[in-house]
């Protein structure tokens, strides 16, 4: 196990060349379609919940076919919105929650999400994950989204010591340099889905390897 400080700026910088041919992480995928306002990111965010990038997409992109800004999804029935994202995983509650919240968005904010943290988190399940998804990728701002991924890997480096994606967030809001803030999420979504498995990482083909400590890592590929 290396004892040297784990160099986080040579980490970002090949986990980058080595994810650029993967798949990419579904709400930065969806924000390079076009669909990259507030509302539709969150909107996004809440059907990606226990749902897989490659079920969300699909799905995001059939509701926004239909519906892509908080007049028109308010416009629809909650049982229209549980029919166009019946794919996803808990669908009926996600239909209702995404009601709530463009009627919520037209009642008292005329119509126009801004993407703050006190507005984002007030909206029913919606938690700092998506609240930071949604800032860091529709206005640039330094938010960390910090989903199983970025917690699972980012303990395996020894680079924090928490237990769980909450307590992360505020580890890395002490540690890790602001540039990555956002680019994290975006580079460990496909890294760990691909390379840096829960179970049987692939260690061996990983670009960081050497530098790795896989803290928690008992059997790899």
């Amino acid at each position: 196990m290396s004892k040297k400080p784990f160099d986080i700026d040579l980490a970002i910088k090949l986990i980058g060349r080595a994810v650029e041919p993967l798949p990419k992480a579904g709400l930065f995928e969806l924000a390079e379609e076009g669909f990259n306002s507030p509302f539709q990111l969150l909107v996004a965010c809440i059907i990606s919940i226990r749902t897989l990038d490659e079920v969300m997409l699909p799905v995001s992109r059939k509701l926004f076919a239909s519906a892509k800004t908080p007049l028109e999804v308010s416009q629809l029935s909650v049982s229209e919105i549980a029919q166009l994202i019946k794919s996803c995983t808990f669908y009926e509650r996600k239909a209702e929650q995404i009601f709530q919240i463009s009627q919520k968005i037209m009642t008292e904010y005329n119509g126009n999400l801004v993407a703050k943290p006190e507005i984002l988190l007030s909206f029913n399940g919606v938690g700092p994950k998506c609240a930071n998804l949604v800032m860091g990728i529709a206005t640039g701002e330094a938010k960390i989204g910090v989903d199983i991924h970025v917690h699972r890997i980012t303990n395996r480096w020894n680079y924090v010591e928490t237990t769980s994606p909450e307590k992360t967030l505020v580890a890395l809001e002490t540690k890790l340099p602001k540039e990555y803030w956002v680019e994290i999420n975006r580079i460990l979504v496909p890294f760990g889905k691909h390379i840096c498995l829960g179970n049987k990482p692939k260690c061996r083909s990983c670009p960081i390897n050497n530098m790795c400590p896989q803290i928690g890592v008992k059997i790899y590929q």
